[in-house]
């Protein structure tokens, strides 16, 4: 059963990071002044100098002696935003191709019960979203998975992949995969 919110929140934003020195600054500045102050990024075994930029931003940085993936840099995130006692999640992709401006209505949303996950998309059309720096490879790989994805589900999301996602946080205390393991 999902519990209702109080009025007040901690709100955690998730950085999931690999190699992302050049646009986390970019990222950082735009989220919401009120939500800086917890921020965690989780820096996947990146080759650049990711975890340098994080603290001089003075982030929380967790940083993977090995590479896990993906899948196991959320999941690092989510985890360690849970241990913070928070209670709405946000993970964003610091790349800056989403809109960090747009987290506070994600918090909104979740805040005053209507949804429980929340899912933004880069993909309103194609050339906003090669202009907005995803390259081409990743596009036509997104939207032809996606197909696929919403032929087999059932639905229709404009992106499966999507970068950015705001959960209230007894939504990821129910994923037992997730709250099986250690970061």
């Amino acid at each position: 059963m999902i519990t209702k919110i109080s009025q007040s929140l901690n709100v955690c934003i998730v950085l999931p990071a690999y190699n992302a020195e050049k646009t986390l600054r970019k990222t950082y500045n735009e989220i919401p002044s009120k939500y800086r102050n917890n921020v965690i990024l989780v820096d996947d075994a990146s080759h650049d100098r990711t975890t340098n930029l994080a603290k001089k931003l003075n982030l929380h940085v967790h940083r993977h002696k090995n590479n896990r993936g993906y899948g196991g840099n959320q999941k690092s995130c989510y985890r360690l935003a849970l241990k913070r006692g928070a209670d709405i999640i946000v993970m964003l992709h610091p790349d800056y191709q989403y809109d960090p401006k747009l987290i506070k209505y994600f918090v909104e949303m979740i805040k005053n019960d209507y949804f429980d996950v929340m899912l933004g998309s880069r993909i309103r059309s194609r050339q906003e979203a090669l202009d907005g720096g995803m390259p081409k490879y990743k596009y036509y790989s997104n939207r032809f998975l996606t197909i696929i994805e919403n032929t087999l589900s059932g639905h229709n999301l404009s992106e499966w992949h999507t970068g950015m996602r705001a959960y209230r946080s007894d939504v990821l205390k129910s994923i037992k995969a997730l709250i099986s393991k250690e970061v």
